[in-house]
């Protein structure tokens, strides 16, 4: 009877062991020469300071929201591929309900175009 999900089953497993002996192995297998360029944070590009430049105290937030509307606007394509894929199947109904979601989309990108949240300063 559960014979369907086997696979499944195996697949979890074999993640979960490769991640578990991933883990375990990266102290071993990785280099063990550390330097101060190596132990600091990644910021974008962005040589890190001690003091941040903007609002005294306050770091950009410039590169996460362009980070975050990337997610956002990406995220667009996963939903659009399946409808593309089996557009005919889906027929009028799938068309009117892929017309409503980028049309939804739509406004979500002029809301954040009209805030200025594309503007690269």
């Amino acid at each position: 009877m559960l014979d369907p999900y086997l696979p499944l089953v195996l697949l979890f497993a074999l993640a979960g062991a490769f991640a578990l002996f991933s883990v375990t192995a990266a102290p071993y297998v990785g280099p063990r020469r550390y330097n101060r360029a190596k132990l600091d944070a990644y910021e974008c590009g962005i040589e890190p300071s001690p003091e941040p430049v903007v609002g005294g105290g306050r770091m950009p937030v410039a590169y996460y929201l362009t980070a975050m509307l990337f997610i956002l606007f990406d995220i667009e394509m996963v939903f659009l591929y399946p409808f593309a894929v089996s557009a005919d199947a889906l027929g009028l109904f799938g068309l009117v309900e892929i017309v409503l979601f980028i049309v939804t989309v739509g406004f979500a990108y002029v809301y954040v175009w009209r805030r200025g949240g594309l503007d690269w300063n």
